[in-house]
């Protein structure tokens, strides 16, 4: 098991030193400690009793019947065990199959409802007559609604449970999405799209679960693929756009768009809470039965021992004030400033994407800006084929971004595939400063931006749960997704805004965001490449 952090040592021996049990104790002398203080209390202990296994006599010495019943039956043989160490030595499997797809479906969810942000925007505009600014705004209202429920689904998930909030996250996504078909106004538009930015808040609190059961070695490369659904959700809003938008325009598009969400609330049922959780919320007897779902499910032999847990039932749960402790003060700021990076330079690409091709491509002679014009009327054009289809070709470039960092994750370290990937986007960015004559050209420098923004993206997806303990990691993960959200709401203010006044101008703020950011994952205290999770 890989040794800790000194900043996280810190923290965790702040939390625990009144229990007298350090979390994840595995040398032979922290063993020994445990079992003498449990017979010191009549073999049990107040604040996490012994689980055994097995049906050797209680007369036997605790460690005879470990190896007799490990004898009879194979399984592998230990004085204790903690969560991590049983996620870790039950491996990958058919258990983590099943939760990828199951987690993937609500990725997929999350990223039709923000796809759908760039490809209404035209259309909109001309049914409802909008300007620039009301445009922007629509897309606003979503991330608004994002930030300002994030922190709240967070303290929520490690209160109640990651499962539970997922739940009733996903009911009102799928309610909130299909009535916004329904909008008879702009305004009411605005206000149902905010709600769903509410429930779309929780969405991140999926990779949190979803990384707690993923052992170690594989844990970089899964969360990375788990993107995967992300692409693939994204590329089926734009072919769904291609085949509604003609016939049924966007209130038919809006009712489809939330398919997604209604059959993760179908599949919800088999999604399980995270053992992790469940320990540190002193509930082992439902942590050890998740394990040993995993072991059956993964064909693996279960741990026998003791599961060794911190009495967290009478410890509050971790607030947002501790992520500004010591501990970890400069890593929390740090990465709210990549996060928020982040979703400026990643929606803002999405949204230049259709920006770019409604100005048919050509950016030569119109670079001081593009047409401006305060009537909507003016300036209505819907996406056409064309637009749609090289919108899909710069959504494809997801799926390379990828690759790319699934290759690089695991010999980098999370620290340097951030930094790396985020100077190729600035390069990329770059290209834009000059003349791109031909939507080839301009489709080209979109898709290399679009793959490396979302390759950074899941890095941080990977680093930011690993980074936190796990009474702090879903607020962790909570407050750095809601923060990011204020990076996505000023994003259409350049993209949709300021780029129909200075292309040069617009590009240049997300250049110099990203090369910012880039020296802040390089700055950031803490390599969690290979680190156990706590």
């Amino acid at each position: 098991m890989a040794s800790k952090d000194p900043t996280e040592q810190s923290l965790s021996q702040h939390r625990n030193e009144a229990n007298g049990v350090r979390y994840g104790a595995t040398s032979a002398q922290s063993r020994r400690q445990l079992r003498h203080s449990s017979s010191n209390d009549g073999g049990s202990s107040s604040s996490s009793p012994p689980v055994s296994f097995g049906s050797m006599p209680a007369s036997l010495d605790p460690g005879l019947q470990i190896e007799l019943s490990a004898a009879v039956a194979g399984v592998i043989p230990d004085d204790t065990f903690t969560v991590d160490q049983a996620v870790n030595a039950l491996g990958f499997g058919k258990f983590q199959v099943k939760l990828s797809l199951i987690t993937g479906l609500c990725w997929m969810a999350d990223s039709m409802e923000m796809m759908i942000l760039a490809i209404l925007g035209p259309s909109l505009r001309c049914t409802w007559h909008l300007s620039e600014w009301q445009q922007a705004g629509f897309t606003t209202a979503v991330f608004l609604g994002m930030m300002l429920s994030s922190s709240f689904w967070g303290t929520l998930s490690d209160k109640y449970g990651r499962r539970r909030s997922l739940g009733l996250a996903s009911v009102l996504l799928a309610y909130w999405g299909l009535i916004c078909a329904f909008a008879p106004t702009f305004g009411w538009l605005l206000l149902l799209r905010a709600l769903v930015g509410f429930a779309i808040g929780c969405i991140p609190q999926s990779v949190t679960l979803y990384a707690e059961f993923l052992p170690a070695k594989q844990r970089g490369k899964c969360v990375v693929l788990l993107d995967c659904f992300w692409a693939l959700g994204a590329c089926m809003e734009v072919g769904l756009a291609m085949l509604v938008m003609p016939s049924f325009g966007w209130p038919g598009l809006l009712a489809l768009s939330a398919l997604p969400s209604l059959l993760f609330v179908l599949a919800w049922h088999w999604l399980p809470e995270s053992a992790r959780y469940d320990a540190s919320s002193g509930n082992s007897e439902k942590a050890l039965a998740t394990l040993q779902s995993i072991a059956t499910q993964n064909g693996q032999p279960m741990l026998l021992g003791r599961l060794i847990v911190d009495d967290m039932a009478q410890i509050s749960r971790g607030s947002v004030r501790d992520l500004l402790l010591p501990p970890l003060r400069w890593t929390t700021l740090l990465l709210w400033f990549i996060w928020c990076s982040c979703t400026f330079c990643y929606y803002g690409v999405v949204l230049l994407t259709t920006e770019l091709l409604e100005a048919s491509g050509d950016l030569c002679g119109s670079y001081e800006g593009l047409d401006d014009a305060s009537s909507c009327t003016a300036a209505c054009r819907p996406l056409t084929q064309a637009d749609y289809t090289d919108l899909l070709w710069t959504t494809l470039a997801e799926f390379p971004g990828i690759l790319l960092t699934i290759f690089i994750i695991e010999r980098l370290g999370r620290k340097k595939t951030m930094a790396l990937e985020f100077i190729i986007f600035t390069a990329a960015i770059v290209f834009l400063f000059f003349c791109a004559s031909g939507r080839g050209w301009l489709t080209f420098i979109l898709f290399i931006a679009r793959g490396v923004i979302s390759g950074v993206f899941q890095a941080a997806y990977v680093y930011t749960p690993e980074v936190y303990p796990t009474s702090l990691r879903a607020v962790g993960v909570g407050t750095c997704s809601g923060l990011a959200r204020l990076g996505a709401m000023l994003t259409p203010l350049v993209a949709q805004v300021l780029l129909r006044s200075s292309v040069h101008f617009a590009t240049a703020i997300y250049a110099i965001v990203a090369i910012l950011a880039a020296v802040a994952a390089l700055f950031l205290p803490i390599e969690t490449k290979g680190r156990a999770m706590t």
